[in-house]
């Protein structure tokens, strides 16, 4: 799997030895890396509105001083953010029971130290590579609702019976407005959400 253009990776780890390792082999398999000495640090980093606009993926270590991985994680999931944002475990004291709790509540993956380097690399791809659909998907989604916003009502109006699949003639007859009319409104529709038929428009909005 090909590494990620503009794709993050984020390393919590209370050990400088582990960050730095880490990072040497994220920046080894061409994946650049943050790196953050506790979970309130990189809290800190994302603020109260941090919504990725690239992928990314967490390297996150289950027990630090202060707040722990763990507590972390379920921070990161009030706030919806470990999908668009896999979170990896990685810990020196794994237990099933944790591994398991944890992945059912939306982890990525949970690996125990020392782990492979190549195999934990694989899984932070993987990781991206979840990440990069989820982010393509809101920019397709955040897209269309810009292109939507540019439509007047009559044209949305309009829309909505093209993408139902009724002829001109019969959204002239519901709209009360002529053939002609219909066809300038399609034609406005087709140009503003930059579509070449009905059949792609309704896939977009159904992608949206």
């Amino acid at each position: 799997m090909q590494p990620v253009i503009d794709a993050s990776v984020f390393i919590v780890d209370d050990d400088a030895g582990v960050r730095d390792a880490l990072a040497w082999l994220l920046r080894s398999r061409r994946l650049p890396s943050q790196a953050f000495e506790s979970a309130e640090a990189f809290l800190q980093m994302i603020g109260t509105g941090f919504a990725p606009q690239n992928p990314c993926c967490l390297l996150l270590d289950v027990r630090m001083p202060g707040l722990s991985g763990l507590a972390l994680f379920e921070r990161l999931v009030a706030r919806d953010l470990h999908q668009i944002m896999p979170v990896i475990f990685l810990t020196g004291h794994a237990d099933v029971p944790t591994a398991v709790a944890t992945v059912k509540r939306g982890a990525f993956d949970f690996c125990e130290k020392p782990f492979s380097d190549n195999a934990l690399v694989d899984r932070v791809e993987q990781a991206i590579a979840q990440s990069t659909q989820i982010v393509r998907a809101q920019q397709t989604r955040n897209r269309v609702r810009q292109r939507l916003a540019d439509l007047t009502e009559r044209e949305r109006d309009v829309m909505r019976l093209v993408v139902d699949g009724l002829p001109n003639k019969r959204i002239a007859d519901q709209l009360d407005i002529s053939v002609r009319t219909v066809e300038v409104h399609r034609s406005r529709v087709f140009e503003k959400m930059d579509v070449k038929s009905a059949v792609e428009l309704a896939n977009l909005l159904r992608e949206a």
